[in-house]
């Protein structure tokens, strides 16, 4: 067991040094070309399994896209991802980082893509500084709280503010309590 736990610590501490030295020897310009074309793929692919999403996005005040990668080993857990968040009413885009931390049993790895619903300038405006608090919720689809329809696949995690989540690689098992943290990614939006 001692000998399970060393080797897991050891390739949890190789796969966020790697991750960190990848991200870092692109230029500023390469890597927002690069997270342009993660969202433009979770996009499609968001499209593909749920038809209406596209007609949703363009509706909405803003959306956000993230594409991460996690551990989980035993009792702790890390992810980390890039995106971008776009305002449909200005064009403006922000480019963003995420970090996860997770306690609680599991095990397992995966990559994910995170696309979030932004429907008011106050679920911009804090989304985009890091101000939103994320709940949880269990639904499966949520009210849009203006036209009475529902958003098929989402889930409501804050004011304003639905999320679709879709796995793309790996598998975890876990029961864990998470922190999120979103907020500017400072060498891409200078």
């Amino acid at each position: 067991m001692k000998r399970f736990l060393t080797l897991a610590t050891v390739f949890l501490c190789m796969l966020m040094m790697t991750t960190a030295f990848a991200s870092r020897k692109d230029s500023a310009s390469e890597q927002r070309w690069q997270v342009d074309q993660l969202s433009a793929k979770t996009l499609e692919k968001l499209y593909e399994k749920y038809p209406d999403a596209e007609r949703i996005i363009k509706g909405c005040y803003a959306y956000a896209t993230l594409s991460n990668s996690g551990v989980k080993v035993l009792f702790l857990g890390s992810s980390h991802g890039r995106g971008i968040a776009v305002n449909n009413q200005t064009g403006e885009k922000v480019y963003l980082r995420m970090k996860e931390i997770s306690a609680g049993l599991g095990l397992g790895a995966k990559e994910y893509n995170l696309i979030f619903l932004l429907n008011t300038k106050d679920a911009w405006d804090n989304f985009i500084i890091g101000k939103t608090r994320f709940g949880t919720s269990a639904e499966a689809s949520a009210s849009d709280g203006v036209s009475g329809g529902s958003f098929e696949g989402t889930q409501y995690v804050a004011p304003g503010v639905w999320v679709y989540q879709m796995t793309t690689k790996g598998l975890t098992l876990e029961a864990t309590l998470k922190g999120i943290k979103i907020y500017k990614d400072k060498k891409l939006n200078r």
